[in-house]
């Protein structure tokens, strides 16, 4: 069983300065996000990297953020002011999955993600997607729902205490999903992935928006964003190797943690997730027959729970392994672009019909454009 709060923490912050809506932020975390550095401390050092390697990625990360987007530093800087720590501690939470990538002993978690795009009303296209968030059971009380308002853009969605964004969609209607991948160049010296996906998020109007803002960012580490609006649908390889298009179908999008395209996948850390991944891939590549194809957000769910002996969509901590090893489902997300919306469940998604699902609203907007950075 996964030990949960009996409310979970939501945000909601509101400025059209950085700085400000990260203050607010950090003060409402300034009694727990301790435990998540102190959480992420202990992986750090369960992996081999000492407290000196972590500062110095911090500050790494900081400069690279800052030459990126300034206002994404400036947040940063606004979080560690109003929970008062030091702005080193925030980067690296926010560079957590590039610091992990120099262990060999604590792997990241795993995910698993669909995006469909069906036939609406009156010739209309309608998106959706729903992804598990697999990740440390230990960091199961730093998580948060957050409504974000007054950026480019207003988001609604999960993240962890400290980090920018991780899941989630904006007032325009841009969703994203994302899952980590491994290849063996990734490290420190890009965009942290967290960090680009709160760019995005705040950012973009659209799919092809986002895309851009992808391509234009230095990406040292690997990950994968699940982009869609409300007619349009991508999914990216992000690795040192470059940003590569997943040639798929294009009414249904599947991502596990492996790469999909050729380049990135030459250089790919396998041992990390295989078989794993392929096996919850295959799974849900099998339940998705032409007769079975999902038509709404709630046939969603269902594809995402493992029956007895099946690969493991739905992941429960085994706690007899050593801590670093105990993977769990912390959180099932789905996304809407038609409404903004995003249906965000503390749990499983075997736990849709026993726990309620928290229902968070970006407001619309008619502003498409890209932002400033």
């Amino acid at each position: 069983m996964i030990a949960r709060p009996a409310e979970r923490l939501h945000i909601e912050v509101a400025s059209s300065d950085p700085f400000a809506r990260g203050a607010a932020r950090g003060e409402r975390l300034r009694d727990t996000l301790p435990g998540g550095i102190a959480g992420y401390d202990r992986f750090f050092r369960l992996g081999g990297i000492g407290p000196h390697q972590v500062r110095a990625d911090a500050e790494r990360a900081l400069d690279t953020i800052d030459a990126f987007c300034p206002r994404a530093r400036a947040e940063m800087e606004g979080i560690a002011h109003g929970a008062g720590v030091d702005v080193r501690r925030i980067a690296a939470l926010n560079a957590r999955t590039e610091i992990l990538a120099r262990s060999a002993t604590v792997p990241p978690g795993e995910c698993s993600t669909i995006v469909r795009r069906t036939d609406g009303a009156a010739g209309t296209v309608d998106t959706f997607g729903i992804q598990t968030w697999d990740w440390h059971v230990e960091l199961n009380p730093y998580w948060h729902t957050l409504e974000s308002r007054g950026g480019t853009h207003d988001v609604v969605g999960l993240t962890e205490h400290g980090i920018l964004g991780k899941i989630g969609i904006n007032s325009a209607g841009l969703a994203l999903h994302f899952n980590i991948l491994g290849h063996r160049r990734d490290g420190v010296g890009g965009v942290p992935m967290h960090v680009l996906a709160a760019v995005v998020l705040e950012e973009a109007g659209s799919v092809a928006q986002a895309v851009e803002i992808v391509r234009s960012a230095p990406i040292a580490s690997s990950g994968s964003f699940a982009l869609f609006d409300t007619s349009e649908a991508v999914l990216l390889d992000l690795s040192p190797e470059g940003v590569f298009a997943v040639e798929s179908d294009r009414d249904t999008l599947v991502r596990t943690n492996h790469f999909l395209t050729p380049a990135p996948a030459a250089g790919e850390k396998a041992w990390l997730y295989q078989p794993d991944s392929g096996e919850r891939y295959d799974l849900i590549r099998k339940r998705l027959t032409p007769t079975a194809l999902p038509q709404s957000p709630d046939d969603l769910v269902g594809l995402l729970v493992s029956g007895e002996g099946e690969a493991a969509l739905t992941c429960l901590p085994d706690m007899n392994l050593p801590e670093g090893q105990r993977w769990a489902s912390l959180a099932t997300v789905i996304l809407e672009p038609a409404t903004s919306t995003a249906r965000i469940l503390d749990g499983t998604p075997a736990d849709a019909g026993s726990r309620p699902w928290r229902h968070l609203a970006a407001q619309r907007d008619s502003d498409t454009g890209s932002g400033t950075r």
